[in-house]
């Protein structure tokens, strides 16, 4: 008689929540629900050095720093993301943040890897594409 080995259940990556320096957590969640439909999840400290924003299935983490982390010439210059997000229908999220007047990194486009995407810069610079 042979023993069969129990399966062994593969862990399974549920989401990820990337997180996003800012400087000022107040002015980044006003950022974010007013200008791309977020809502905000929680705020953390007195004064607020961490929060949380959501819409649907996806989550960005807030950070406080005092000053920017990353050189923000290089940023625009080398595209360097803070997060991307994927969406069911770029087309029709990127024309409610072009009527919410988002300050775009960079517009809709077609890569040549097949995705649509498009970039929208935060307050503190940070890069988020929507794909």
């Amino acid at each position: 008689m042979t023993s069969a080995s129990p399966a062994i259940a593969k862990p399974v990556l549920l989401s990820a929540e990337p997180q996003l320096f800012v400087t000022d957590i107040k002015r980044s969640c006003d950022f974010f629900t007013q200008k791309l439909g977020f809502g905000v999840v929680f705020v953390y400290g007195e004064p607020p050095f961490y929060a949380q924003i959501g819409r649907d299935g996806a989550a960005l983490n807030l950070r406080h720093v005092d000053a920017p982390l990353i050189d923000g010439a290089l940023r625009d210059r080398e595209d360097l993301l803070s997060a991307a997000i994927n969406v069911s229908d770029v087309k029709a999220l990127y024309l409610e943040f072009h009527g919410a007047a988002a300050p775009f990194h960079r517009t809709l486009r077609k890569e040549p890897w097949g995705a649509t995407t498009f970039i929208v810069k935060d307050p503190d610079g940070n890069l988020i594409l929507f794909s």
